[in-house]
């Protein structure tokens, strides 16, 4: 779990830090700021951001969820093969 931790929280910390960039860059540029622009283009931009920036954290998400799955497949069938020589 502590992998999907550290991903989620700096996927977030990404998200905020983008849209206080958008929101800076358009508050230079105008005079009204309107948030729902700045939320959407924040919400964009961080996940291109993320894909690129967040790689090695949500590949070892992904290994983390894969190593589970396969121990719970390799108990499944450990308890099949018991259940199949009673």
């Amino acid at each position: 779990m502590k992998q999907f931790w550290t991903y989620t929280l700096l996927r977030i910390a990404v998200f905020v830090a983008t849209a206080a960039i958008v929101y800076g860059i358009w508050s230079l540029l105008s005079d009204s700021v309107p948030l729902l622009w700045v939320v959407v283009i924040g919400f964009v931009a961080s996940g291109f951001a993320s894909y690129f920036v967040l790689a090695p954290q949500r590949e070892a998400f992904a290994r983390r969820v894969d190593e589970r799955a396969q121990r719970a497949t390799a108990k499944i069938e450990e308890m099949r093969s018991k259940e199949d020589q009673d």
